[in-house]
């Protein structure tokens, strides 16, 4: 079979203001058939983004292809002039992006947005291109694939609207399609079902695919053939089964070495509860909160001790960072209480004391947002130094310094802007501002969710580093149990706003399990090839992969995704306190000892 795509030798160069041409991306070359997935491999910077946009003609501002050719059947998009590129985009080649929330217009419905391109290059009409994307909602296992497409993006979860905005880029039956991090900010069953619809339309259509990532895990379950790049260059190329199985170049070990393994009972800092004081530093007590109408929380219990990471698990849409909002006054409850060292909290910020904020910080999902892209590194870390601690020009300067050290960057950082550094590098500087307060506890809201394995592994040690050092207290909310496995010393499990399970990291990840963690903890990639089909015909997959979260007052929120629900009980009943051992807490219907029944019959059946 022929190439569908043909890189070769393929130099990109990159300008900075003021500055020269230096190149980022050389002499790289590859080619895929059609059917076949490529993976672009290797850490931020690397270039993986680059020239999965050169294969469509194009480079971002400041940046231009110098050398080299790319032959899509045979022709070269480099020659193209700039009509025939347009004409390319969205009709031969088409992108899907990282983040489908970004990509979509939420003023406009789904369907005008799906049906745009196939109009735009004169392919079909309007009814026929509806008709078109009402089918390939069909084969993306897409609900109710005749309306959903008369909804707004807010109105479908994060991925249904990654499979929508799939289904925006087969519109026009591409060659080859481009997709860049696809599933990195998606929890790990919505990362299942996304990378299964990918999977098995690529196949289907007989499509080619880039496929750009820095996770392993999910590359062994797509690609075909894999590209390890570093700094611009291919360190190594090979099959998938080569490169996972057989790595020979050392920079590919390492990646390797990051991959974040599958959690386990027993691999936490500590293994048993060690008991809760009677004053825990925080405490969070019988908390309900909503936005408008809608309750997102309901009576939610949880302690954090002196020095200890308590890590918050659950899908999206779970009330994870409702719960950090909750605890640092951004969102104040309707009910429970909030109390720091058995003083209770005003539930508004507003009503909290200069003491009382800084005591309590909070580190952000996305640096990108959370820093101000028009100051300096210097002028972000000194506005809480000036105002927690009074400090003038002079003691702020060299306080800036030694904030920086202390994560780990270079003092003359202070003079630059958050654009001039990496995401690895940003994320350091948001922990950097928090720990300007001197605070107590920290609310880390998906810090590493956004950095490919290597940066967040070196960030997660920098948060163990600053908690012996300083003393300082973590609630680690993630949705990645690999590294909350890891981190944490205990785990709150959270699903549809309510507590489902709790207690020392190495009990929760040990069973018994509440059906819900069981269900989390199947669905974390493996390193190897076959697994995302094995783990689509687990109990728990056919149960409740498919099905997103639903707040409910009545009843346990997760009956209708449960394969051991109990009818006429679960769905009318609210589920009981079950313990375990060692402080170990489930919320369910079922007994302890039928929970542990039925989860060693399936180790036992998954053995044989």
């Amino acid at each position: 079979m022929s190439d569908l795509l043909k890189v070769e030798d393929l130099w990109v160069e990159g300008r900075p203001p003021g500055g020269e041409y230096i190149p980022i991306v050389k002499g790289v070359s590859f080619s895929i058939k059609p059917g076949e997935v490529l993976a672009l491999i290797g850490e931020s910077g690397s270039g993986k983004s680059t020239i999965s946009l050169a294969t469509m003609g194009y480079a971002r501002p400041g940046c231009r292809v110098s050398k080299g050719k790319i032959l899509l059947k045979g022709e070269d998009v480099l020659e193209l002039d700039l009509k025939g590129r347009r004409d390319l985009r969205g009709s031969r080649v088409a992108y899907v992006a990282q983040s489908a929330a970004a990509a979509f217009n939420p003023s406009m419905k789904i369907n005008r947005q799906v049906t745009e391109a196939p109009v735009l290059h004169g392919l079909m009409d309007e009814n026929a291109a509806v008709n078109h994307a009402v089918d390939l909602y069909q084969r993306l296992d897409l609900p109710n694939p005749d309306m959903i497409g008369r909804r707004y993006p807010h109105q479908v979860s994060g991925g249904q609207l990654q499979r929508l905005m799939a289904a925006m880029a087969l519109s026009c039956t591409p060659d080859l399609l481009v997709l860049d991090e696809p599933t990195t900010a998606l929890d790990v069953t919505t990362q299942i079902e996304v990378l299964k619809a990918f999977k098995d339309i690529i196949r289907r259509e007989n499509t080619a695919a880039i496929y750009v990532t820095h996770d392993l895990a999910v590359v062994a379950q797509i690609a075909d053939h894999i590209v390890v790049l570093y700094n611009g260059e291919v360190m190594e190329q090979g099959t998938t089964d080569q490169i996972i199985n057989r790595p020979t170049h050392e920079y590919t070990k390492t990646l390797m070495s990051a991959v974040r393994k599958t959690p386990q009972g027993g691999a936490s800092h500590s293994g048993d509860d060690e008991g809760i004081s009677a004053t825990p530093l925080l405490q969070v007590s019988d908390v309900t909160a909503a936005y408008g109408p809608v309750t997102i929380l309901r009576n939610v219990d949880m302690v954090v001790e002196e020095k200890e990471t308590v890590g918050v698990i659950g899908e999206s849409g779970c009330g994870k960072s409702t719960m950090a909002r909750v605890i640092s006054g951004l969102l104040p409850p309707v009910a429970g209480d909030i109390s720091l060292n058995g003083h209770s909290l005003p539930g508004a910020v507003k009503g909290r004391n200069r003491e009382q904020l800084k005591r309590v910080q909070f580190v952000f999902q996305m640096a990108d947002v959370a820093l101000n892209p028009r100051q300096t590194i210097g002028k972000i870390l000194g506005r809480p130094l000036a105002f927690y601690h009074d400090m003038d020009t002079a003691q702020r300067k060299d306080r800036v310094g030694e904030l920086l050290e202390l994560v780990e960057l270079p003092k003359a950082f202070a003079k630059r802007y958050p654009g001039e550094l990496s995401g690895g590098q940003k994320q350091r500087v948001n922990l950097a501002r928090a720990l300007a307060a001197e605070p107590d506890v920290i609310l880390c809201d998906e810090v590493t969710s956004a950095l490919d394995t290597v940066v967040a592994a070196s960030i997660i040690k920098l948060l163990e580093s600053l908690q012996e050092r300083l003393g300082v207290s973590y609630v680690f909310i993630s949705h990645d149990l690999s590294t909350v496995a890891v981190f944490a010393d205990r785990i709150v499990v959270l699903y549809a706003g309510r507590v489902v399970e709790q207690g020392p990291t190495a009990r929760v990840l040990s069973p018994p399990f509440h059906p819900y963690t069981k269900l989390l903890l199947s669905s974390v990639p493996e390193l190897r090839q076959g697994w995302l089909e094995d783990v689509m015909e687990t109990q728990e997959a056919r149960s409740g992969i498919a099905q997103g979260v639903q707040m409910n007052a009545v009843g346990c929120p997760f009956v209708k995704r449960c394969p051991v629900s109990i009818d006429g009980v679960c769905e009318t009943q609210i589920a009981p306190k079950r313990l375990s051992a060692n402080g170990h807490v489930i919320f369910c219907h079922r007994q302890i000892d039928e929970l542990l029944s039925e989860q060693e019959m399936a180790v036992g059946t998954a053995v044989g």
